[in-house]
């Protein structure tokens, strides 16, 4: 037992929270500079208070952090190391008389009476000489009812003006709920004492390492932000050859982290303890509940209760006690104890683990303990039955995530799996993909009807290899085999309400692609949009812009709203809107969606005809709207070539053929030809059909009535004409407007 038994500060022992020789040793921590003068300003402004707690495990810096503070405090200070002796009430207060420098059982400052010292501790303090500062160090010691009597007497009885410190490892046995309230206490905890990220780069530079920022920050996260860990993460990389590779393979299976953390914080814990964190390590949030059904035992939650307040590196979630996760160092080093130890239960840990969060509705956490725990099965069930939730809400991502932990052969030999992968190219646009793993489910797969059955059919509406009309009762057969709140359902109306629209029946269309949309908007977002896009286009077709750029509007405003402006298939999202405002005069926003639908058609490489012709179209309408003849032909051109892959589609033959003469037309005007029509000029030209003159269309363009004139006139010259009438009949023809206006 060693005490620091005089009013002078002790020498600390940086990493080691005592003042005592034992254990093993560290270097010094630095670096710490700026996190350190902000908590002893703290420490310093809240000198009035009779208690200042500071819990943290090791290596945090709690007893530097002290001896720097008391370097700068003017009162007198008694130091006490606790040791397992203190447990005792009696040699508790003899300690701390000694360290006070008064009698163990009279004197100015304590007095005792007996080794049952708890009461005597209750007016243990009369009339200091002067105000003077009490430290007791390692108070996670004191484990005896007996001595933590006598803590809270001692907390009890300091007198106005001085200060009792405790430095403990765990939240010591004393109300500090009430001294909270009372404002009695000043409480630092582990995150107060973590390390910053300019500390940090400084700290590794007087350990002898140069790293560029974005190396700190990652063994920041790594350690996060505990001193102890940074240092121990300096010294393990030191003199290694590709210091970018070490840093990004370092982690608490770090030999040198993983000693540490074994004397220092479960050294002296029991057996069944240190089973239970190994055990549990398989977790990345814990609750009661949850360890209980993976460990096959009870009273978890009490466990974790007692091992956070041990700060055995167990943080709580919440303020509940319901939820916590073990620090990211204490975690790596568990599951590489785990794979040494008990390799023999991982997987099963991890299969508990699937099918307890199955039960409580968390899939996205089952199915990442359903691949880990090897149960390809499970994980296939689970996939499939939430891939449409991901997939047609944006989050395509973390499906193929999961998928890239298994490999080709496992995902080919479960039809669940196979359809998930399909279904996770639906969003890239790869039709060769989406139709690769639909035919391997196909061939796994041998009952008819069914989940997987209905997903066969739908994924081979959505690739439309043999044409519409296929498409049309592929997609009518798998609705028939879907329950009816199926989020599949949402594009299975999209795909056969297209079918019916370009197959020639509007209203049939119509009608499944507002179903698509209403269930889209519960679940499918991203089908939704291209539903809106599509009853848009009919709303335009049929005459009505008002309605059709309402539909529009909603669909791009949902493709923002949902971060869907990346995927791939929402091109046609942004050529109808493009339309729109080329319709409206909106030119430079047009032009901007135009980009926008041509960059995201560009990322898909031979995808469903139906669906590039129709967006190949769309936006050679806009162009054509523009003045830019060259851009409409060649988007012709294109989609006509398309078009030979569906040819059932009259609807789509019949418009490009308009829109080729549209296009001749144009290009038979003058020589110098409406392609030249500047912005400004085409928004004059918008106006031509109303009944506004040149003055109320210069107020509403916000120009002179003779700027109007001018830009008119130039309209008149490139399209060839020689009155206003005669410019709206030539516009009309050409595409630059629309034959309803």
């Amino acid at each position: 037992m060693t005490h620091a038994t005089s009013t002078t500060r002790p020498v600390s022992t940086p990493l080691h929270d005592t003042g005592a020789e034992r254990g093993r040793r560290l270097p010094p921590l630095r670096g710490g500079t700026l996190r350190r003068e902000r908590l002893l300003r703290r420490l310093e402004q809240t000198a009035d208070v009779p208690l200042a707690l500071i819990v943290a495990p090791a290596g945090y810096g709690k007893t530097t952090l002290l001896v720097h503070w008391l370097d700068r405090d003017p009162r007198a200070v008694a130091w006490v190391s606790v040791d397992d002796a203190d447990n005792e009430p009696g040699h508790l207060g003899a300690s701390i008389a000694r360290a006070l420098g008064a009698p163990a059982r009279r004197g100015p400052h304590l007095r005792l009476a007996s080794d049952d010292g708890a009461a005597e501790l209750a007016g243990g303090f009369e009339h200091p000489e002067r105000p003077f500062v009490l430290v007791l160090d390692d108070v996670h010691r004191l484990r005896s009812p007996a001595a933590v009597e006598a803590l809270r007497a001692i907390a009890d009885a300091v007198p106005q003006g001085s200060q009792l410190v405790l430095a403990s490892r765990a939240e010591p046995a004393l109300p500090i709920g009430r001294l909270r309230a009372q404002g009695r206490l000043v409480d630092l905890r582990q995150s107060d004492l973590a390390t910053s990220r300019r500390e940090a780069a400084t700290m590794l530079q007087l350990a002898g390492l140069e790293l560029p920022a974005e190396d700190v920050l990652v063994l920041l996260e790594r350690t996060e932000g505990w001193p102890a860990g940074l240092y121990l993460a300096a010294l393990s990389l030191r003199g290694k050859q590709d210091m970018h590779r070490a840093v990004s393979r370092f982690a608490g299976d770090d030999r040198l982290m993983a000693d540490y953390v074994r004397d220092e914080l479960l050294g002296a814990l029991a057996d069944d303890q240190r089973v239970f964190l190994r055990r549990t390590s398989v977790l990345d949030s814990l609750s009661g509940s949850l360890c209980d059904a993976v460990l096959g035992s009870r009273g978890s939650g009490e466990v974790l209760r007692d091992m956070s307040r041990s700060n055995m590196l167990v943080i709580p979630l919440d303020n509940s006690d319901a939820s916590y996760r073990y620090h990211a160092v204490l975690a790596r080093m568990l599951q590489a104890e785990l794979g040494r130890v008990e390799p023999q239960f991982e997987a099963e840990l991890h299969r508990r683990a699937s099918a307890w969060y199955a039960g409580a509705g968390d899939i996205d956490r089952a199915i990442v303990h359903a691949i880990h725990g090897g149960d390809v099965a499970r994980a296939g069930e689970l996939l499939w039955g939430s891939a449409a939730e991901h997939v047609l809400d944006g989050h395509a991502a973390d499906v193929r995530r999961w998928l890239d932990q298994l490999a080709p052969d496992q995902i080919a030999g479960h039809p669940t799996l196979a359809l998930t992968a399909a279904a996770s190219h639906l969003a890239d646009g790869d039709r060769d993909q989406v139709e690769h793993w639909t035919s391997i489910a196909a061939h796994g797969h041998t009952a008819s009807g069914g989940s997987i059955g209905a997903g066969i059919a739908m994924m081979r509406a959505a690739v439309a290899r043999e044409g519409i009309g296929r498409m049309t009762d592929d997609a009518a057969r798998a609705q028939a085999d879907m329950p009816d709140d199926s989020p599949w359902r949402s594009l299975c109306c999209l795909l056969e309400g297209v079918g019916e629209h370009l197959g020639g029946d509007i209203e049939a269309g119509r009608a499944r692609l507002e179903e698509g949309a209403r269930r889209g908007a519960i679940a499918g977002r991203s089908v939704q949009v291209l539903c809106l896009a599509q009853l848009a286009l009919i709303a335009i077709d049929e005459g009505d812009w008002e309605q059709g750029p309402l539909l529009a509007s909603r669909a791009r405003a949902q493709v923002e709203r949902m971060d869907l402006a990346d995927y791939p298939t929402c091109a046609l999202v942004y050529a109808v809107s493009a339309l729109v405002r080329a319709h409206r005069d909106r030119v430079e926003d047009a032009q901007a969606d135009r980009r926008k639908a041509i960059e995201l058609l560009t990322m898909l490489v031979d995808y469903v005809p139906w669906y590039e012709v129709v967006t190949r179209i769309v936006l050679a309408r806009a162009a054509l709207r523009l003045g830019d003849v060259t851009g409409t032909r060649t988007l012709l051109g294109e989609a006509s070539r398309m078009l030979a892959r569906a040819d059932d589609a009259g609807v789509l033959r019949r418009r490009i053929d308009e829109l080729w003469s549209q296009a001749a037309a144009f290009t038979a005007t003058a020589i110098v030809g409406p392609s030249s029509l500047t912005t400004a000029e085409l928004r004059v030209l918008a106006l031509m059909p109303t009944h506004l003159s040149f003055r109320e269309m210069g107020r509403r363009l916000h120009v002179s009535a003779n700027t109007v004139k001018t830009h008119a006139h130039a309209v008149y010259r490139k399209l060839g004409v020689c009155s206003r009438s005669e410019a709206v009949v030539r516009a009309a023809e050409t595409g630059l407007l629309d034959v309803e206006t």
